[in-house]
């Protein structure tokens, strides 16, 4: 998939997700998804530098 693919898949699966839900819903998904990607990329972040402080040794 490339980079517009991906944008437009997203794009729809949040038109998706939103359609038929209140204002409050909407917002209420929105801070729970961006709390899972805030949460992966400190996983991640975590794992490389856990990775990078052991390849040094």
């Amino acid at each position: 998939m490339n980079t517009n693919q991906t944008i437009a898949a997203i794009t729809a699966l949040a038109a998706a997700i939103a359609e038929g839900r209140c204002a409050d819903e909407i917002a209420l998904i929105g801070v729970a998804f961006t709390q899972l990607g805030d949460t992966l990329a400190t996983i991640a972040a975590q794992k490389a530098f856990c990775e990078t402080a052991e390849s040094n040794r």
